[in-house]
């Protein structure tokens, strides 16, 4: 059964005031995990010990492509001393992937950044947004990615919403992925041409189809994100667990 996590760069502004009070209040909802997107002013052994008193699970890290380029001895350590699983490149800078070939060699860094992580007993994977369904020579981006990246070091964490941003089928891609995906980004898009962002159940996205597959595919983790929030950021990621531990499916959280 898929256990249920945040990723804390929805509550940003929140953190910025209060890290450990925010990480107590994503508790008291009922997640079981956090996904990291930097970890305020806390020390690596700071982060470990407040997740551990809080029972919350430090399922991932997302780091800045930058750090993974210079940085990867020092983010390594900071995610075994936090014990962190999967080590995540959540963004590609623009100057780096505006050819196939570029996408080629991307897959090779990546490579090299997951055997890095696999020999120190962690996970790598990528996080996509929309312009991975760009086509190259009939591929999508990702599928570059996907096919020139070894499956023993690359996971991918797909983010259902920028699948169907790209007017692409959120469970389809994660049936394509199965085998590669054991993290899942949910949240949902709004019904009008703006397409936003919204709380899981609050928008467009056919959820007990998605989440259906992902139960099939053995997606491990459903991590609440939430890029900009109209409402209330904690108030949006409450909104996302109580929808997500009310749905009658046997993939997620608990019964209805």
């Amino acid at each position: 059964m898929a256990r249920l996590a945040v990723q804390l760069y929805t509550l940003r502004d929140r953190l910025q005031q209060d890290f450990q009070g925010t990480l107590r209040d994503v508790a008291n909802i009922g997640f079981e995990g956090v996904e990291f997107a930097g970890y305020g002013s806390l020390s690596p052994e700071g982060v470990r010990d407040c997740v551990k008193e809080l029972g919350l699970v430090p399922v991932a890290s997302h780091v800045p492509f930058h750090r993974l380029q210079d940085e990867l001895d020092a983010v390594i350590r900071e995610a075994q001393i936090i014990g962190i699983g999967t080590v995540v490149c959540p963004f590609i800078p623009e100057s780096l992937r505006a050819s196939e070939d570029q996408y080629r060699e991307l897959a090779q860094f990546f490579n090299r950044v997951g055997q890095a992580c696999r020999a120190a007993g962690l996970t790598f994977a990528y996080h996509n947004h929309d312009f991975e369904f760009q086509l190259w020579s009939g591929h999508t981006a990702l599928d570059l990615l996907y096919e020139c990246t070894d499956p023993e070091l690359v996971q991918f964490e797909l983010d259902v919403y920028w699948v169907e941003f790209a007017r692409q089928h959120a469970a389809r891609c994660i049936a394509q992925y199965a085998s590669r995906c054991r993290l899942l980004h949910v949240k949902d898009m709004s019904g009008d041409e703006e397409r936003f962002f919204e709380a899981v159940g609050r928008g467009i996205l056919p959820w007990p189809l998605i989440l259906g597959e992902a139960d099939r595919a053995g997606v491990e983790w459903y991590i609440v994100e939430q890029d900009v929030c109209r409402r209330d950021p904690l108030e949006s990621v409450r909104l996302s667990y109580e929808y997500l531990t009310g749905l009658s499916h046997p993939g997620v959280g608990n019964e209805a």
